[in-house]
């Protein structure tokens, strides 16, 4: 039953975002003599082919149907664990880095958009909002979870959370299976014509959509920097390993609550209040490379949270079904694009300056982009009140 696919979805997500080994990851990496800058060199490599399969991924998904593209998205996955598990060394994690990036853009927007279209289907998409808090909750707590778990694995043996990592995201490929696709879903052309359509759509002629887009992606930025940089702070810090995974446990149970109870704050205004107060949190950790940094962090994941499924529905709101997973794909190809370009700036800073300088440099891309984003929807939602008053 297609209902049933809510039930599916949550546990995909539970599954993907099981992450054991996301508190030692840049220790793990740096056991096999890799420096910050290499590390976020094979960050970008992961965002760059994200970004290169992501708007391709989407229309796939919208052509050929979401249940197809997910299940691709669980094998690759999987076998990019299998390399982290089973190979060593800068190519090697290249390679496995690439895989878990085509997973991940497979998965992206297409999970949303069967969420969406089966929520549809049962005529309860007034929910969304609700829904995909929850699940999104779901893969925080879950990330929560396993952030304790990996830590404490660690610290009997690092590379323990890899191979076990490995083995739960294989029970994600059987659940991807049992998938329903709804009935709901209307199938592009296959054309490349098609896929000039709907980016020209979402990024020239809808201009609130655009706008949207653009502000959830540096939104995105901000919080998957921060993901990158959190460990080498507890290491700036002098914080012990045994405590790296219950501080990550901590930061994505924060974002988990937040987004949980996201709905009970989704009024679109509310994105201005969010920018604020993401700005501000990058500010002073900027400012406090201390002990004290850390409750800016806390409220940079309680934001991500919060802003992430308004910032989803604001734009399913502004699109039909069969354009969904493809601009949803647009968003994080933004996302992930704009982070492989920064990413690899930033560990260099930080090798050859110090992190204190890597977060005065995203503090003001940060800021300039929230700022503007901000700026050209604020008019554009006048504009549209002045329109609709005329």
């Amino acid at each position: 039953m297609i209902k049933h696919n809510i039930i599916k979805l949550h546990l995909l997500k539970g599954i993907s975002w099981f992450m054991l080994s996301m508190p030692i990851i840049v220790i793990f990496f740096q056991d096999h003599d890799l420096n910050l800058m290499q590390i976020m060199q094979l960050q970008a490599a992961y965002s760059l082919s994200v970004a290169i399969f992501e708007i391709p991924s989407g229309y796939i998904a919208d052509l050929f149907g979401r249940k197809k593209t997910i299940v691709l998205s669980t094998l690759f996955s999987f076998f990019g664990f299998l390399m982290f598990s089973f190979f060593s060394g800068f190519n090697s994690f290249l390679i496995a880095e690439v895989c878990v990036g085509i997973g991940g853009s497979l998965m992206s927007g297409s999970d949303t958009a069967l969420l969406y279209d089966s929520l549809i289907d049962e005529n309860k998409q007034n929910t969304y909002t609700k829904v995909e808090g929850k699940n999104y909750a779901i893969g925080n707590f879950s990330e929560s979870i396993a952030g304790v778990i990996g830590g404490l694995l660690a610290v009997n043996h690092l590379y323990l959370p890899i191979y076990l990592q490995t083995i739960i995201l294989f029970f994600s490929i059987p659940i991807s299976l049992s998938l329903i696709e709804p009935k709901i879903n209307k199938k592009l052309a296959l054309s490349f014509e098609s896929i000039k359509n709907v980016i020209y759509f979402s990024l020239i002629k809808n201009l609130k959509l655009k706008w949207l887009i653009i502000f959830s992606s540096f939104m995105g930025v901000a919080t998957l920097s921060i993901a990158w940089l959190a460990q080498p702070f507890f290491q700036e810090i002098n914080i012990p390993i045994l405590y790296f995974g219950i501080l990550w446990a901590l930061l994505n149970l924060t974002a988990g609550v937040s987004s949980f109870t996201s709905h009970k704050f989704s009024s679109k205004k509310n994105i201005y209040t969010y920018s604020f107060i993401m700005i501000i949190s990058f500010i002073f950790l900027s400012l406090n490379q201390k002990l004290v940094g850390l409750i800016f962090i806390f409220v940079i994941y309680a934001i991500r949270g919060f802003v992430t499924p308004l910032l989803k529905n604001l734009i399913n709101l502004n699109v039909s079904s069969e354009k969904r997973a493809t601009i949803l794909s647009i968003r994080s190809f933004i996302i992930r694009i704009s982070f492989a370009t920064i990413a690899p700036f930033l560990g260099f800073i930080a090798d050859k300056e110090s992190l204190q300088y890597s977060f005065y440099v995203l503090t003001i891309i940060i800021t300039v982009t929230l700022c503007l984003s901000c700026f050209k929807l604020y008019k554009l939602e006048k504009k549209s009140k002045f329109v609709n008053e005329n």
